[in-house]
């Protein structure tokens, strides 16, 4: 985790501290449910509560131990009978390693998913606040970066809104995928622990049973939880990327808030970049780089092997704190973002009016005109305006074999701007619903 790109309630979820508080929980709570089986005694159970429930864990002493053990739950252990005393020697009955290190980290990726969904709330309304103040401001809709027909700008933030509602669903779904429980044994097979302590603990935990499990937690699980997690980051580049090309100079149709005292550049006084746009694209590809060694993850030898383990330690911290960072940011880029209507209109304008090509393409169809002959009277007229020749629409009045079938006034018609924003309120409340 990188202090830069960090925010301290998520990155809480991951520190040492927190992690042995899980792993006491799960301990501690497990001994509760062999206790009302009988497998150990209740006043055992009691004492690991009351001796550590409020404990703070020496992670240094734990460090310590695990440098000669070399083995972390072990390590972990040994320090909670430190704490505990006698009666730890009935913690851990019947459990293995995987039992509470995978339990963990679910609850773990639980709550960091919480903090996720939080975030795409945000984002969600920042850009439906920004939507809806530029429903019907006109902007150049672009198809291969070149301009295309008119759409609003509020249709292009409705858009994203649409796309982060798909996000945080994809992520409600991860969460309960990833949100289960196995305190099943060496290898899953409740050999040597009672099914009910996973059942008792999972509950506990907010957590459900593992239907099945080897010594591990299957890892397509978590192999669908990060993906996710890649999905919305490309997102987030998706609509990053669009305000870096709508801040460039030649387009200034809207700009990243430039906030009194900042700085663009050591050289050049006058610049104002668009860095938290960049920022987020160079963010966006380290969570979508943890995706291929989440799949890769899936594929363990047999019950286990913890060739999945190393990458985990990385990538569970790594790839929720920093799509938690880009998501809080990207949702204050939208709410400031400085937008400029007159860019917008001077841009629409640019082409002298090919942009309603299309329009006149399809009157001529409609009054008898072949589509292959309308389409080259529209483009012999149109090719002469994209090399700064001339005005679409006097040129369009010029051509006599366009006026064999529409009038002046005809012609004139396929040239209202409003035609092609005609729909907006129908899109909106697909988006938004009715209200």
């Amino acid at each position: 985790m990188i202090p830069r790109y960090t925010r301290p309630e998520m990155a809480s979820i991951w520190e040492p501290q927190t992690r042995f508080k899980i792993w006491f929980e799960i301990e501690a709570h497990a001994a509760d449910a062999l206790a009302e089986l009988g497998t150990i005694p209740k006043e055992a159970a009691k004492t690991v509560w009351a001796k550590a429930r409020n404990a703070t864990f020496d992670v240094a002493r734990i460090d310590e131990i695990e440098r000669e053990t070399k083995h972390d739950v072990i390590a972990f252990l040994t320090h909670l009978a430190e704490i505990v005393g006698p009666e730890a020697r009935f913690v851990h009955q019947g459990m293995t390693s995987s039992d509470v290190l995978d339990t963990c980290l679910n609850v773990q990726l639980t709550r960091a998913a919480d903090l996720l969904l939080a975030d795409l709330d945000k984002v969600l309304a920042a850009l439906k606040k920004r939507a809806f103040e530029h429903k019907m401001t006109p902007t150049i809709g672009r198809s291969h970066g070149i301009h295309a027909e008119p759409v609003t700008f509020g249709l292009k933030l409705a858009y994203a809104y649409a796309e982060f509602s798909r996000a945080r669903e994809r992520l409600i779904a991860a969460r309960k995928e990833v949100a289960t429980c196995a305190i099943s044994g060496a290898v899953g097979t409740f050999a040597q622990i009672d099914p009910r302590v996973e059942e008792h603990v999972a509950k506990a935990m907010g957590l459900v049973p593992e239907p099945i499990s080897t010594q591990v937690i299957p890892r397509d699980r978590h192999a669908m939880y990060f993906s996710t997690l890649g999905v919305i980051a490309s997102s987030v580049e998706r609509i990053a990327v669009e305000i870096r090309h709508m801040q460039r100079t030649e387009v200034l149709e809207a700009e990243e808030f430039f906030s009194e005292g900042q700085k663009g550049s050591s050289a050049m006084p006058h610049k104002r970049n668009p860095v938290l746009s960049e920022n987020l694209t160079g963010l966006s590809r380290m969570v979508r780089a943890y995706v291929t060694p989440a799949l890769e993850n899936v594929v363990l030898w047999h019950e286990r092997d913890i060739s999945h383990s190393s990458a985990e330690r990385m990538m569970g911290p790594d790839a929720t704190v920093t799509l938690d960072f880009a998501l809080v940011r990207l949702a204050g880029l939208i709410d400031k973002l400085l937008v400029y209507p007159a860019n917008m209109q001077k841009n629409l304008d640019r082409l002298g009016g090919l942009v309603h090509s299309q329009r006149v393409l399809l009157a001529l169809t409609q009054k008898g005109a072949s589509r292959e002959d309308a389409y080259k009277l529209v483009q012999r007229n149109a090719m002469p305006v994209w090399r700064g020749e001339g005005d679409f629409l006097v040129l369009l009045k010029k051509d006599a074999e366009v006026k064999k079938y529409l009038t002046d006034a005809e012609i004139e018609e396929q040239f209202d701007l409003g035609y092609h924003l005609k729909h907006v309120d129908t899109i909106f409340k697909r988006v938004f619903g009715a209200s």
